[in-house]
C-alpha cells in the first residue's frame, strides 16, 4: 500500500476588493460588510497555500515537482489577481462578490484544471495574519 504524503507551496499577492451585494441596499451591505464595503476599495495581502496530496513516485521521489506548481501558480494565479483591483481588472469577480471564501474557490477552479485528479488539492487562502479560508472541492 502506497502512502500518501501532502506538499505544500506558499505564495502571496497583493489584491484590492469591495465587498458587495448590488441586490442589497447601501444599508444592508455597510451592515453585512462593515469597512469591506467602502466604495473606494481597499487592499489585502494575501498569503496563499497551495496543498497536493498523492503518492510518492518512485522514480523521483517527489509527489509533485515543486517549481512545476510555483510555475503553475504564478502564471494561472499571480499573474491574474497580483496587484489587481479584483472586482474592477479581473473577469472572475466581475459578478461574484471577491469574498476570502470565493476567492479561494476560484483559485482551486483555476488549478483543479491544471493539476492531474490522481492529487487531492487544497487551497487555504490567508487574508490576514488571523482570517483565512481553506476549500477541497466538496
Amino acid at each position: 500500500m502506497m502512502m500518501k504524503v501532502s506538499v505544500f507551496r506558499k505564495e502571496h499577492f497583493n489584491a484590492a476588493h469591495r465587498l458587495n451585494n448590488p441586490t442589497l441596499s447601501a444599508e444592508e451591505n455597510e451592515s453585512i460588510f462593515g469597512k469591506c464595503n467602502n466604495a473606494n476599495y481597499h487592499g489585502h495581502n494575501y498569503d496563499l497555500i497551495v496543498q497536493l496530496r498523492g503518492e510518492i513516485d518512485p522514480v523521483t521521489g517527489y509527489v509533485y515537482d515543486m517549481k512545476k506548481l510555483s510555475d503553475l501558480i504564478k502564471e494561472h494565479v499571480l499573474n491574474k489577481f497580483d496587484h489587481k483591483n479584483l472586482n474592477l481588472d479581473t473577469d472572475e469577480f466581475k459578478e461574484l462578490n471577491p469574498s476570502a471564501e470565493n476567492i479561494a474557490v476560484v483559485i482551486w477552479n483555476i488549478l483543479r484544471e491544471k493539476i492531474d485528479r490522481k492529487f487531492e488539492l487544497i487551497i487555504r487562502l490567508y487574508e490576514t495574519e488571523r482570517n483565512y479560508v481553506e476549500y477541497d472541492g466538496n
